[in-house]
C-alpha cells in the first residue's frame, strides 16, 4: 500500500516538527517542557510505519505487505484505547483513530485477497 506510506510520513512529520499540533490531533492535551518528547515518539513511529509500508510495498511479496498492515493494526487500535480512557478526545479526535484502524484492517483485507487470486 504505496499510497498510504505519504499518509503517516505527513502525520510522522507534523509530530516531529510541532509536537502541540501533533497532541491536538492525536487528542490529548499539548505535554509542555520534556513532555513533548511523547508526540515526536508518535511522530517517529509514524515516519517509520511510512517507510516500511513503502519497502514493502516496493521489494516484497504480496503475502507480506497484508500482514505488516495487519499487525499495524495495533497502532491504531491502542491509541484509540488510551484517548478514550484519558477522556480527553473530541469525537472527531477518536473518529480520526477509528479511520485509520479501518482503512488499515480494510486494505490488509484487500491485498489478502488479491494475494489468494493471482
Amino acid at each position: 500500500m504505496l499510497a498510504l506510506g505519504p499518509v503517516f510520513l505527513a502525520l510522522g512529520v507534523l509530530f516531529l516538527a510541532a509536537p502541540a499540533l501533533g497532541a491536538l490531533v492525536y487528542g490529548v492535551p499539548e505535554p509542555g517542557g520534556v513532555g513533548r518528547t511523547y508526540p515526536r515518539a508518535i511522530g517517529a513511529r509514524d515516519a517509520a510505519l511510512a517507510l516500511d509500508l513503502a519497502g514493502l510495498s516496493l521489494f516484497s511479496t504480496r503475502h507480506a505487505v497484508p500482514v505488516v498492515l495487519a499487525a499495524s493494526l495495533v497502532i491504531p487500535a491502542c491509541d484509540l484505547a488510551l484517548i478514550l480512557s484519558a477522556g480527553t478526545a473530541a469525537w472527531w479526535q477518536v473518529a480520526v483513530h477509528a479511520e485509520s484502524a479501518g482503512v488499515l484492517a480494510l486494505s490488509a483485507l484487500w491485498l489478502a485477497g488479491r494475494g489468494r487470486s493471482a
